[in-house]
Parts: C-alpha cells; structure tokens; sequence
C-alpha cells in the first residue's frame, strides 16, 4: 500500500534533537526495570535501608557498576546492528566500566552504538565475499576482534574523558544547588516535555546522573526534575474547572491517565491549545523543585513513567513527606496558574468539541511552521490518504518511548476494532527507533508523524492530536471495515473524504455521480488553486453542492493535501462541509501538461463529493484506476470523453 501525507519533511534543529535524544533515551527504557530493581535492593538492604542485610546489600555495587552499564550497552548496540551489534556494543563496553571508578551509564551510551556502528560498516566491507563454510568463523573472529579492541579503546581513551565530562556534570548541579538556581532548569525542560524532548531529557541525562548521586548519597533530586506529575495535572485541573467544551470534557480522563498512570503526554495537547499555559507548567515545576531542594528530599531510582505511584514507589525512605509536598505544591501553583491564563483569555478555548480540537491542531502545526486543521481525515497532518492494496492485519501505535501514550491508544483502538467484528487485527504499540516497514497503519502524534515514516514507508499513517479520544480512531475502524470486509465494494479502497461513525452501505452509489458535463479533457487551470475552483465549478453546476463546498475544498488543502500520486489529486471539502453537499457527484480534469501541486505534478484532477459514505465506494473506484498504471497512460491518450468515461465506468457501477 502507499501512502502520501501533507507533513513536509523537517530538519529543524528540534527534530534534529528529538531524534538524537529518542535514541539515548531507547537505550535507557528498556531497562528501566533494572534500574527499578536495583532501586529496590538498595532500599531494603543497605544499611540505611528499611531492612538491612549485609549480605544482600552485597548486590547494589556489582548491580550498578556492571549490570546497569552493560544492559545499557548492550540495548545501544542492538539497536544499530541487532544482535550483534549487542553483543560487540556489551563487550566494548567493559573497557569503559574497568577504565573508571564511576557508574558508566554515559559510556555505555557511546560505547554500545559506536561499536555496533563500526562492526556494521566491517560487515559491509566483506559482504558476499566469504566462501561458503566459512562464514560463522568470520562472522565469530571479526566480532571479537572488534569487540577487544574497541573495550581497550574505552578503557583508555572514553573511560576517563566521561568520567571527566560525568564529574564537571556533577559539579555543575551541585553548584545549582548550592546557589538555589536549581528550580530554573524547569523554564528549560517543561518547554522541552511539551515538544516531546520529555523522554530524552529524562532518560538521556537526568536518569544517567541522577544513578551516579544515588550511588553516593543513596537518593537524587534528578529523578524528579522532569518526572514529577505535579505540573501537569494541575494544568488538568484547571481546563476541569474553567475549560469549555472537550477540552473540559475530557481533561478528568486525562488527569486520572496522567497523574496515576504516568502518561505526561497526555496533556501536551491542552497545552498546546493555548501556549501561554506553559507558564504554568515552568511555575509547577520551579515550585516542585524547590520544594525538593529545600526538603532535601529524592529518589532513590527513577519513577517511569512519571506516575505518583512510581514516584512515591521509588522515593527515599526520609523523603516521604518532601516529595509529597513538591507533587503538592507544584499542582497548586500550576493549577493557580492556568486558571487566570483560562478565567482571563479574550479567545475561549473549545467553544464547541470541534473548534476547541480545531484550535489545538493548528496551534501545534503552528509551531512546526504550517496551519493544519483536524477536521480532516485520514490525510496529512490529521490522518492520511491511502490507497489499501489488501486487508489491513497489523496496525502499531508509535510514540517517543513506546511504553506510555502508544500504549494508552493502542488498547483504545484495539477495543473498538474488536466491537467492530474484526479481532483477528492486530494492534500493538512501540517506540519509533524500533519501528520496522511490517505493518499496515501506523498512528503517530502530529508531532511525531515525520520521524516515522522513513522506517515504515508502505504503510499508512494516521497522525492523531491525542492517544485518549482522537477522532481519528472511528475513521481507522471505518478504514478497517472497508479494507477487510469480503464482498466489500471497496476491498481496496482508498479513504480520503470524511469518514463517519458508521459503516459504508453494501448498495452501490448512483449511476448518475460522474457525467460527460464532468469531464473536461485539456483543463484551463494553471495553478493548484485554480485546479481547485475548476473542479469545484463542475460539481456546482450539476447541483451537486453549493459554493460553499468550493470554500470548504479550498480549506482542505490549505491543511492537507490531497495529493495521491501517480500524477492525481482529489480536491474534497472538509467534514464540516457535508452540509454543502447535495448529491454525490465527480468530476474530472485532465491537464495534458501538468501543473505544480505542492512541488508535485498533477495531470488529473478529480473533484469528489459524497454525502453519507458513498465516497467510500468512489474513492475505491478511482482509485483502481490510479494504480492500474496501464490505465492511466489510457486516460493521458484518452481524445474524447466517451474514453474518459469507459475508464472511469466503476464510479457509476
């Protein structure tokens, strides 16, 4: 299957950052358990512990100083070259953790990768020329040789200069503290939570850090820095109490997800909504730390997710009550905080269900430098136009980590597909560095779609402004039942228009939806607009619609295009236009030299309007003739109308 998107690719220094910080944070995640565990023994047993034991407490050292490093290393080089890349990433990694007298975690996040890396680019140089018999002893000596010299290379050249770089680290945060400018780091990273640097800035440096003070002083206040759920709940709160429509509606079920089960993400959308609301969440979390550094209080290991249980699960055992009060106190002063941001605001926020998730979108894709608008559907930046060349088996949410709000979608998603009669689909959740092109539909935050779509180029993306209740969720179930459906009249249709709650009918549309009045073979347009207003002029005279829909089919491509390939576009109206609509009907234009459609060349333009879900059924039409490439050089030679038509002759079947 394909898919086209309205996202442009971004390399702007934010997605740079991203990228660069899901990948450290994809070597601390997957451990976390271990760090947990660890976290636990050291709680028990040491001797300030809750119930010490000599013997036990013999764990914590090895625990941290080998084990830690090593899973660490061994998930960086697993990540680059599989296996074995984790296996000669673990390996060189014990040079490090010799080579230093400090927990390795930043080592092991450099040695792991680039040994991997290095026997990934060897194994190139050799590929397919190892004789046959051979291979296993190549593969089992080049590893080790790698591995050794790469362990030496740690022990004597990356051991020292992180453990350098680990003690400026340390000296630094000591002297935030010690000079109160600690609580400052938040006007830092509550901004970078909100453009999803979250698990990057907490995976990627705090948890490494904060490991080696834990190790010294049996608790550190950077396991809190970004992980308390103060901040953001209050924020909640405040949309419970003076937000309007779904944002109010919605924020109790995402303050519950939120504050217990972890998922910050949750709330980046109502914070988006209105951007000056991130003062509330540097106010919350200035506050918070505050309150830490002024307690004294910490963790023991890190809280993943950020949920009050693995909070107070990991805290200290003399830190009860300052970790208590930070969470406290932050919610508090968040709360105060965005309650005058929303009492005070000129623009109300989510008059209606759909404006409020109207506003949010296009403040999000504001920030990423283009309007967008989540009226659309299933293309662009809020869904995706696709054309389904089979049933749709496997579909996989993906989020930074993989682990929080991917998870919370996947089980809404597979719960409606289920009581829609289709369980045998699979629906799953992973991080985005571990996507792999197996999969049919994969849904993303907005923010998050383009750093997906290189790794899963065949399949569907659908970009969601929220895992909790996203609209989206109906139109994808509509997506499965048109694609999966035996018998279905569109077994591999294409899904572009306005999808409803409710399944397209079995009887077949009209024969009167495209007409000789509606094709016009040597198009008088230059330009995308005018393409647009050509198109829409057609469906208008039929009665079709009224000039409304034309406005409506303007707004669409404004934020999504609906480019499809193969030299076609299909301009429609948005789903508040289906008022506009009286009839369906298409019409079809051809331009013999093509013309410029957001850096694409367009040769047919096909002008769709379908009232409840017959556009299901004409979309699967048109879209058999698009991918059937012999008939579209039939349609580029086509000198009547009569030809036009014969092609298109399943739009009216």
């Amino acid at each position: 299957m394909a898919t086209e998107t309205v996202a442009k690719p971004r390399t702007s220094l934010r997605v740079g950052v991203q990228k660069f910080g899901t990948f450290l944070s994809g070597m601390i995640m997957p451990n976390i358990g271990a760090f947990i565990a660890w976290g636990i023994v050291t709680a028990f047993f040491i001797p300030a512990g809750f119930t010490p034991n000599e013997e036990l407490a013999k764990l914590v050292g090895p625990m941290i100083t080998f084990l830690l490093p090593l899973l660490i290393g061994y998930t960086g080089g697993r990540m680059v070259h599989g296996v074995r890349g984790g296996v000669v990433g673990a390996a060189a990694t014990m040079g490090v953790i010799v080579g230093t007298d400090i927990p390795m975690f930043i080592g092991a996040m450099i040695m792991g990768p680039l040994t991997a890396w290095i026997m990934k680019k060897l194994d190139k140089v050799w590929e397919g020329r190892v004789k046959p018999g051979f291979e296993m002893l190549i593969d089992n000596f080049t590893a080790g040789i790698v591995a050794a010299l790469m362990a030496i290379f740690g022990m004597l050249v990356i051991g020292p200069v992180v453990k350098t770089f680990s003690n400026g680290a340390s000296a630094v945060v000591e002297w935030l503290v010690t000079n109160g400018l600690l609580p400052f780091t938040s006007i830092f990273i509550e901004p970078a939570k909100v453009l999803f640097l979250n698990n990057a800035v907490n995976h990627g440096i705090l948890t490494p850090l904060g490991t080696e003070q834990a190790l010294q002083n049996g608790k550190s206040i950077l396991f809190l820095l970004e992980a308390n759920p103060g901040p953001g709940v209050g924020i909640l709160l405040a949309y419970m109490i003076f937000g309007k429509g779904l944002a109010k509606a919605s924020a109790p079920g995402a303050a519950l997800i939120q504050f217990v089960g972890g998922i910050h993400e949750i709330y980046f959308p109502f914070v988006l909504m209105k951007p000056i609301i991130i003062l509330a969440a540097i106010g919350g979390g200035m506050t918070g730390i505050f309150t830490l550094v002024l307690t004294g209080a910490g963790l023991r290991s890190p809280a993943a997710p950020g949920s009050i249980i693995a909070v107070f699960a990991a805290t200290a055992s003399d830190s009860y009550f300052g970790v208590a009060l930070s969470v406290l106190l932050a919610a508090t002063v968040s709360f105060l905080i965005a309650s005058v941001i929303l009492k005070s605001s000129k623009t109300p926020v989510g008059e209606t269900e759909e404006d409020s998730l109207s506003a949010a979108t296009s403040r999000m894709e504001a920030m990423k430098g283009k309007k967008s608008s989540v009226s659309s559907t299933l293309t662009g930046a809020g869904a995706t136009t696709a054309v389904m060349a089979g049933p749709i088996k496997n579909i996989v949410f993906a989020c930074d980590a993989g682990m929080g709000s991917s998870a919370m979608g996947a089980s809404v998603l597979r719960n409606k597909i289920k009581a829609a009669g289709f369980p045998d689909v699979k629906v799953t959740n992973s991080a985005i560095a571990n996507l792999s092109d197996t999969y049919d539909v994969v849904i993303t935050h907005q923010d998050l779609t383009e750093r997906a779509k290189p790794a899963t180029a065949s399949a569907v993306h659908v970009s969601v402004d929220n895992f909790m209740n996203s609209p989206r969720y109906d139109e994808i179930v509509e997506l499965v039942k048109s694609s999966n459906t035996e018998g279905s009249a569109a077994p591999a249709a294409a899904a572009a228009v306005p999808a409803t709650a409710e399944a397209a009918p079995e009887a077949a549309p009209p024969s009167d939806i495209l007409v000789a009045d509606s094709v016009i073979l040597n198009g008088t347009a230059t330009t995308r607009d005018g393409a647009i207003d050509e198109a829409g002029r057609l469906l208008l005279n039929r009665g079709a619609v009224d000039s409304g829909y034309i406005d409506a089919m303007h707004e669409r491509e404004e934020s999504v295009s609906t480019y499809m390939g193969s030299f076609l576009a299909i301009p429609h109206g948005t789903n508040a236009a289906k008022d506009h609509i009286m009839k369906s009907a298409v019409s079809v234009i051809r331009y013999p030299n093509g013309i410029d459609w957001n850096g694409k060349e367009v040769k047919f333009v096909v002008g769709v309007a379908g009232i409840n879900n017959e556009h299901l059924q004409i979309l699967s039409s048109i879209a058999k003739v698009f991918t059937n490439k012999a008939q579209v050089a039939q349609l580029e030679a086509a000198t009547t109308v009569d030809e036009v038509l014969e092609l298109f002759g399943k739009v009216n079947a």
